[in-house]
């Protein structure tokens, strides 16, 4: 059977449907792979004719459908051809893209689900409550144990892959919302991870809070009290895992194979190191969801939107990963 990816709209006033259409376009001969552009028609049809990439767009009506782009609308009405960065009207259209397409994941109708880009302030602003696409389609689908997993290859090829024990909040707040359970959660979906991407192994390292992993209680206590004995609980349980280790090398010796994946305390000390290897191709993936859900890990880009000079490798890496893991799953 024929592979179905879904891609939702994201931002329309963003370069989302931009790096859509791009990266399609270029992974367009190189599989049987269908596409499903969850999102306004207008707004692809425009954008392949001011990109000059002459995808055979369609309009989708049944999973049987011959071809090979689709394009099929959640709203009723399309969306007024020109709008402000940050539109209501665009902020109400990618949540609408964002619910159908993980509602078709649910329904066992798509293999796996990328979403373009969101601003959490406009849809927020526009009268939703919103923490981010993750924690939406975690709601969604009813998912109480899932964590983000970013990816991506520096210039020699070598991999980082980090997965997150909280996300979205203020770094004072971290320390009290880190807790075993969410560590223990991220190594545990960690190790998952690499077996769902067929790696040979699965070997963790996990980051202090603290500078110098809290040099032996002198900089904080939430590594001997929470970290350290959250790590000795999953060895126990088999699980092949070190640490903490010590924020500020920890990364360096993941990027040198020494580690499979590595598991940071909270956002920005995953994803720095990150985005310093992988700016242009790193991957958001969900990790604990019942469907397959990446993203580019780039925002809306309100700023070069519409110039059409966006980089579609982080796009290209997100369906590329969502794919392999498609694949992987049907082994």
């Amino acid at each position: 059977m024929t592979g179905w990816i879904g891609i939702s709209l994201g931002d329309v006033t963003g370069v989302g449907p931009e790096v859509a259409l791009k990266a399609i376009a270029v992974g367009a001969g190189r599989d049987e792979t269908k596409y499903l552009l969850i999102g306004d028609e207008k707004v692809f049809a425009r954008l392949n004719e001011k990109l000059a990439l002459n995808l055979p767009l369609k309009k989708f009506s049944d999973y049987t459908d011959a071809g090979k782009f689709f394009i099929t609308n959640p709203l009723a009405e399309p969306l007024p051809e020109k709008l402000p960065a940050g539109s209501p009207l665009a902020a109400n259209a990618a949540v609408a893209s964002l619910r159908d397409g993980g509602q078709r994941c649910l329904r066992g109708e798509l293999d796996a689900l990328v979403t373009a880009p969101v601003n959490k302030e406009s849809i927020i602003r526009a009268g939703n409550k919103f923490i981010g696409q993750t924690e939406f389609l975690s709601e969604l689908a009813n998912a109480k144990r899932t964590a983000m997993m970013l990816l991506g290859t520096d210039e020699r090829g070598r991999w980082l892959r980090v997965a997150l024990a909280t996300v979205h909040i203020s770094i004072k707040s971290v320390p009290e919302k880190l807790t075993a359970e969410k560590i223990m959660l991220a190594i545990e979906l960690a190790a998952q991870a690499c077996h769902d991407l067929g790696l040979a192994r699965a070997k963790i390292a996990v980051a202090g809070l603290n500078p110098h992993a809290g040099e032996g209680g002198e900089f904080g206590d939430e590594e001997i009290k929470t970290i350290a004995p959250t790590v000795l609980a999953a060895q126990k349980r088999g699980f092949d895992v070190t640490g903490p280790l010590s924020g500020d090398t920890v990364f360096h010796y993941a990027l040198q194979g020494d580690f499979d994946a590595v598991v940071a305390m909270y956002h920005d000390q995953g994803l720095a190191p990150l985005k310093a290897v992988a700016f242009d191709s790193g991957v958001n993936w969900t990790l604990g969801l019942p469907f397959i859900r990446t993203s580019p890990d780039h925002g809306t880009a309100y700023d070069i939107a519409g110039k059409g000079v966006a980089n579609p490798g982080s796009m290209m890496a997100a369906i590329q990963l969502a794919k392999q893991l498609a694949k992987n799953k049907k082994v």
